[in-house]
């Protein structure tokens, strides 16, 4: 089975620090590489993989300044799906750009759909459905108007994220600094409970940032670290009593819910979107629907068993068992082909 992964271009794969497309794309590769599966990443040029790598985009977007973004990533595209013979599966992980050339190659196509954005990309995916098998990665997330050949829930490498038993006792803010994201809601929650918070995340909404954020950093109660990856990523995600998730949107996924989860850190989160799909009600954590109801759930954290949030991630969630669902797809598109 020979698989071309077309992983996106804002960020190198695998993300040195923030890059959630290019990261479980990155994790995907190499569990499938482990699995024997030949796999050819078309990612940037300064990416790192045991598959083949091959692209001709010097670096990410959203790193090197001179790399025009549209540009480029027609470039990308181009480059790929001019070998798109050479290959059984064209696997995209970069959204519907793909979708422009899926017509010019009998090549199936699988496409992750890393959270439906709107409406409005709805005709760059319901008239190429013939010919593109869609992967949803949460029920939650699935578009009435299309069909889908399966949801494949993220997973994660169990090693990468150790549990940590003790856990530690200020809160968690782990996501992008975008009102999306409740970054405000969950310094108000940590605020009325009397508990340190500790933010970490890139700023996506400067604005929100400056006049939401900012002036309820004081380097006491409220702590702002940036964007954080690898050890410290990890350490962040486990020295935590909780994680408030206490999202605004109907979040698709959410790769920090499972990976603090993975580390036994209980998350309180917001009953929208993929969040009933991934959290356990009283068991990895607590969903709720304001924020008095968040306060409400991080008096309760001590009723948790760290071990056991983190068993049930291990359970439901490994880089593994996506592999394995994804192999399962391919060889059912194969076949029916």
């Amino acid at each position: 089975m020979r698989i071309a992964m077309l992983a996106p271009i804002a960020w190198r794969t695998p993300p040195r620090h923030y890059g959630p497309w290019e990261l479980v794309t990155s994790l995907l590769t190499e569990a499938l590489v482990a699995r024997g599966v030949d796999v050819t990443l078309f990612a940037t040029r300064d990416s790192i993989t045991t598959a083949k790598l091959d692209g001709v985009v010097p670096a990410a977007y959203n790193e090197d300044p001179s790399i025009d973004a549209k540009v480029w990533e027609l470039r990308h595209l181009a480059h790929l799906f001019e070998r798109a013979d050479a290959f059984d599966i064209i696997h995209n992980q970069a959204d519907f750009p793909a979708h422009a050339f899926a017509n010019l190659t009998p090549t199936p196509i699988v496409t992750t759909i890393h959270g439906f954005s709107s409406d409005r990309i709805l005709p760059m995916y319901a008239p190429y459905q013939d010919h593109v098998h869609y992967v949803a990665i949460s029920d939650a997330d699935r578009h009435p108007d299309l069909r889908y050949a399966a949801t494949i829930h993220h997973g994660i490498p169990m090693d990468a994220f150790p549990l940590n038993l003790v856990g530690g006792d200020d809160l968690l803010f782990f996501g992008r600094i975008h009102p999306d994201k409740g970054a405000a809601e969950a310094i108000a929650a940590a605020r009325v409970s009397g508990i340190p918070l500790h933010m970490y995340g890139i700023i996506q909404d400067e604005g929100y940032h400056r006049d939401r954020v900012m002036p309820q950093v004081d380097g006491a109660a409220i702590h702002y670290h940036g964007a954080v990856g690898g050890e410290q990523r990890v350490a962040a995600l486990g020295n935590a009593r909780a994680l408030l998730h206490l999202i605004n949107f109907d979040e698709p996924f959410g790769l920090s819910v499972i990976e603090a989860m993975a580390c036994g850190t209980p998350v309180i989160a917001v009953r929208r979107g993929s969040m009933p799909e991934l959290i356990e009600d009283g068991v990895t954590g607590f969903l709720v629907d304001t924020v008095d109801e968040a306060v409400a759930a991080i008096a309760r954290i001590g009723e948790l068993d760290r071990a056991t949030v983190r068993e049930r991630v291990q359970t439901r969630f490994s880089v593994e068992q996506m592999a394995d669902a994804y192999i399962r797809l391919y060889r059912r598109i194969l076949g029916s082909s």
